[in-house]
């Protein structure tokens, strides 16, 4: 019995060989750096990302000019104060500076607000991508796909194994379902409430 089960298991793995060999191995790549900018999607959610990292800026900036503010102050005054108070007040300064440069770590930092906020924007997008993708390759029997984007290094890659173009296309074609079925909410919404109005017209 053993040994017929791995005749079997033999004989399988033979097939899938020969299977293989005879119809090659389906290989395509896609540029997901192409793709996200053209995602609508994925515009809006870089956007909203860049308000608040020119906001971040805009805050740590104006910590500095206070910065600025408080040692051209004490430059100024250092004549007029006692070596206690010329000590105190540098380290006042020295405390600011420390609080703005763990500022400026917290918000582009490794592991900042930055970073997940960026993961929190974008990796739903991503997963999108990556799910069409995954479609892609069952429906068009690929055995391998690479993102020419990430680290892979891609020395040449001939156009016709691009698949980029075919996954918007269909990122698209899912918007516009989506699209109508909002506008098809709408409409309905619109005609309920036109059915409750003639409602109480007629009760009155």
């Amino acid at each position: 019995m053993k040994r017929f089960s791995s005749f079997l298991l033999f004989l399988t793995l033979l097939c899938t060989q020969i299977n293989w060999a005879q119809r090659g191995v389906r290989i395509g790549y896609i540029d997901m750096d192409v793709i996200l900018e053209n995602v609508d999607e994925y515009k809006t959610a870089n956007q909203l990302l860049n308000k608040k990292v020119e906001s971040w800026k805009k805050e740590i900036e104006l910590q500095k000019l206070q910065l600025k503010k408080l040692e051209d102050a004490l430059n100024a005054e250092k004549a007029l104060l006692t070596p206690n108070l010329i000590s105190d007040r540098e380290q006042e300064i020295n405390g600011f500076a420390n609080d703005i440069v763990n500022l400026q770590t917290q918000k582009f930092g490794p592991g900042g607000a930055l970073m997940l906020q960026k993961s929190k924007l974008l990796k739903p997008i991503q997963d999108r991508v990556l799910g069409i993708v995954r479609e892609i390759a069952q429906e068009r029997k690929y055995d391998f796909i690479f993102d020419r984007s990430s680290d892979l290094v891609m020395l040449y890659s001939a156009k016709n194994y691009d698949i980029s173009d075919l996954v918007l296309r269909k990122i698209n074609a899912q918007d516009r379902i989506e699209d109508r079925k909002a506008q098809l909410n709408k409409r309905k919404e619109q005609i309920n409430k036109a059915k409750e109005q003639v409602k109480k017209l007629k009760k009155n």
